[in-house]
């Protein structure tokens, strides 16, 4: 989103601000967005969901808040350092990185702490932790289809084709994929897939091959970079994409991430999602009419179907449609539940025949 040199200007002019602040006698703070429910709102022009106008102050007039703006200055001069020095590092390696630190109060008790942190960050820089030289663990996402590529790597560029050069495992997606440019592709339309069984089968049965798809595994909660290379085949390519999931809420919250924007990042939902995006992962009708295998609804799972009839990214005719059948029949489905009709019956009729209602294929 910004270069290294737009990057380390914003981290500075943060820790410029607290010196300010402080010349002028005034006790140091940092404003942020709210990140709540209650607090996202969709933006009508940009069609994704976005941080509404309630903050909070992370502020020195506290040992807690002071403890949290201590930790951000060690994190800019790091950050800063690492960018300098054209390095990286993981999320991960920054929590045991604070251990170095010289002074004790600065360093982080958990991980969450340090998550947290950077995307304080990347709200009030206005950059991203990819443009940080931040990366996450290795989420181990892959796509695979008609797609031709070409990736910087530290040995230079490589061009691969992502069905023809790779394995039945399919191409890594990168943690940061501003490094993948893509060349030409023969892909009609983009399937994500939550999980590894269900996008396995797919290939197996040669769907990818059959139907023209660059098939995504989410491999559950998609990653940003997941969902970064997903908003831009999408938006880059022309392609419709579709999700398929299990019939449960915390699957439906995969597609929200996907389509409307996680809660946790919305303060990247322009960048991530993909607002186009359509659910076509296990309903309760389907669950009715193949008469699937099933699982009662858990408590939790009663709680949150009923906590997205209240979330704003479900309030439509469709979601609280599927949310209410789905109380009322009080069963939940996996993907791979579609096996007991065979273990074709996934490609060769549920999602052609779904696909074809959806006017995809």
């Amino acid at each position: 989103m910004s270069d290294a040199s737009d990057t380390k200007g914003s981290l500075l002019g943060l820790a410029e601000e607290f010196y300010e602040q402080f010349d002028r006698g005034e006790i140091p703070r940092m404003t942020i967005p709210t990140r709540t429910k209650s607090n996202i709102e969709y933006d009508e022009a940009r069609r994704v969901w976005v941080y509404g106008d309630r903050t909070s102050t992370r502020s020195a007039n506290s040992v807690r808040g002071a403890r949290k703006l201590l930790r951000a200055s060690y994190a800019i001069d790091f950050l800063v350092n690492q960018l300098d020095e054209d390095r990286s590092s993981t999320l991960r390696e920054l929590y045991y990185l604070s251990e170095s630190w010289d002074v004790e109060e600065a360093q982080f008790t958990d991980q969450d702490e340090s998550n947290e942190l950077i995307e304080d960050l990347e709200i009030v820089s206005g950059a991203t932790r990819e443009d940080f030289h931040m990366r996450p663990e290795e989420s181990g996402a892959t796509l695979i289809g008609p797609l031709e590529i070409l990736e910087q790597t530290r040995r230079g560029e490589r061009e691969i084709h992502c069905q023809a050069d790779v394995g039945e495992g399919g191409y890594q997606i990168p943690s940061n994929p501003k490094s993948v440019e893509f060349i030409d592709h023969d892909a009609d339309f983009v399937l994500c897939v939550e999980t590894g069984g269900m996008r396995d089968r797919l290939v197996e049965n040669g769907f990818d091959e059959d139907y023209n798809v660059i098939v995504v595994h989410l491999k559950g909660q998609p990653a940003r970079a997941t969902r970064r290379i997903t908003k831009r085949l999408g938006e880059d390519l022309g392609l419709p994409v579709t999700v398929f999931t299990d019939g449960d809420p915390w699957s439906y919250r995969i597609f929200a991430s996907v389509a409307y924007g996680s809660i946790k990042s919305a303060h990247l939902s322009e960048y991530l999602a993909t607002p186009d995006a359509q659910f076509i992962g296990i309903r309760p009708q389907d669950i009715v009419e193949y008469d699937l295998p099933t699982d009662p609804l858990s408590d939790s799972d009663i709680n949150a179907l009923e906590n997205e009839l209240e979330d704003p990214r479900f309030q439509d005719e469709f979601w609280t449609e599927q949310i209410e059948q789905q109380l009322e029949i009080e069963q939940k489905a996996e993907q791979q539940a579609l096996a007991a009709r065979g273990l074709d019956f996934v490609t060769d009729t549920y999602l052609p025949v779904r696909l074809e209602e959806m006017d995809i294929i």
